[in-house]
């Protein structure tokens, strides 16, 4: 068995290697430039549409509103990636990491509109006339490729139960026995007892949960984080020119830190930016899908800002917390380093900060997949399927708890990166059909009147 998991390991390694982050980054530069940089010229827009009421002359075809597709969709992404997975990009690549995570979310943005107005446009009503969409409907409706689409089905209902469950699970299990003392076992039966109450009421509930748990649980985070930040403020202009200089310099060895060149600090900041926002994987066009929209730009805008929230909003606050703190160089890794940071910065209940995040994070984790893998599961064996695939999914939440994860992560890993080439494909093939849908939303909706009237 250890030599079957370091055989998965090593192909966990390769399929994220340099090859899988250019695809990823190339193709979130390539639909940038075709839709003129539209992710930076209309964020103000997409950020007022976040927060707007939709008007119901808006409000088209859909299951949730679009805010609630947006907190599901965050529900997915906001999780132990804007907490373990900073720090360890920091851990391993300096302080220049974080920049590459920028520029990753940057064009990311572009990445996840494309994805959310290709879900809205080849979307289908099933059989009990719920709205499905995704990458396996836009790929097989889109590119004519229902081959591909039905591969993407497979990994994504597979890389549901890692990403998304088992791994989530454990850290809130983990968490919870470092912060209370309490037996994995009982918080495995209460996790699992929480999730089902949520998903087996299918999208509207876990809509409803996720619009009023993500903005909960991001304000706490995020509120903690910046008063770390507010603390250490005099040391904030040191830590973001650490950021910018030593992405292009490397970061030299100090404390605990072994140093390392400016192609590690690309790598790990590409890698954990993909790994926190997940765009391009194909997971959140699946909640996109489902609002109700007049226009799949209109839908796609609010998308794109789930990057720019996830990335340029919470990882940037735990980035700061971690640097400012100066335990970057401390030699820890992962959730610890972060958890110390805080600690360190806050004092007292910064600690709890962090071990909260991981809870409320990871549940929500699982709430959000858990509609990517039902969905993905009902495209490959039918409506009646579902309810199948959620009680399998509320006995590997329990699972998930105790289990040793080394095994699971890499089949996870691996499941991730294969979900992602097809999506990728359907991306890069229909990138046409992306822009001339982004011209009829910009020239048809209200917006485009607004610009002519001017």
């Amino acid at each position: 068995m250890a030599a079957f998991t370091e055989l998965l390991s090593d192909i966990s390694s390769w399929v994220w290697g340099p090859y899988m982050l250019t695809l990823l980054v190339g193709t979130g530069i390539y639909l940038t430039f075709r839709m003129k940089f539209l992710q930076i010229r209309k964020l103000p827009y997409a950020l007022s549409l976040v927060f707007k009421k939709p008007d119901k002359e808006d409000q088209g075809e859909g299951d949730i509103t679009p805010f609630q597709a947006l907190m599901t969709a965050l529900a997915a992404t906001i999780g132990t990636g804007n907490i373990a997975g900073v720090a360890t990009a920091i851990a391993a690549g300096g302080p220049g990491a974080v920049f590459w995570m920028w520029i990753t979310a940057l064009f990311g943005m572009a990445t996840k509109y494309a994805e959310a107005i290709l879900a809205v446009k080849y979307r289908i009503k099933d059989e009990k006339g719920e709205i499905s969409g995704g990458p396996m409907y836009y790929i097989s409706r889109g590119l004519g490729w229902k081959w591909l689409g039905t591969l993407f089905a497979v990994f994504a209902s597979v890389a549901a139960f890692g990403i998304g469950n088992t791994v989530q699970s454990n850290s809130v299990a983990d968490a919870i026995k470092t912060s209370f003392g309490i037996d994995p076992r009982i918080t495995g039966i209460i996790l699992a007892a929480l999730v089902a109450m949520v998903i087996l009421g299918g999208i509207k509930s876990i809509a409803r949960v996720t619009s009023w748990l993500v903005p909960l649980m991001a304000v706490f985070y995020i509120l903690g984080g910046l008063l770390i930040i507010i603390i250490n403020f005099s040391e904030i202009p040191r830590a973001l020119g650490m950021i910018v200089g030593q992405a292009f310099t490397g970061t030299a060895a100090a404390g605990g830190f072994a140093g390392s060149g400016v192609l590690l600090a690309i790598r790990m900041g590409v890698a954990r930016g993909v790994f926190s926002n997940e765009a391009g994987l194909g997971s959140a066009p699946i909640a996109a899908a489902a609002a109700k929209t007049d226009f799949p730009g209109r839908q796609a805008l609010v998308s794109m800002t789930g990057t720019f929230i996830d990335t340029l909003v919470v990882c940037t606050i735990t980035a700061l917390a971690i640097i400012s703190s100066g335990m970057w160089n401390s030699g820890e890794t992962g959730a610890a380093l972060t958890v110390i940071s805080f600690r360190e910065g806050l004092p007292g209940p910064g600690g709890l900060i962090v071990s909260l995040g991981i809870v409320f994070f990871a549940f929500s984790t699982i709430l959000g997949w858990a509609y990517y893998g039902e969905k993905s599961f009902e495209y490959l064996f039918g409506f009646k399927s579902i309810k199948w695939y959620r009680y399998a999914w509320i006995v590997a939440v329990f699972l998930g708890t105790s289990i040793n994860l080394s095994l699971v992560w890499s089949v996870a890993d691996i499941m991730n990166a294969l979900m992602a080439i097809p999506n990728l494909i359907g991306l890069l093939g229909l990138s046409g059909v992306v822009v001339a849908e982004t011209h009829r939303f910009l020239t048809e909706s209200e917006l485009g009147k607004k610009v002519r009237r001017s």
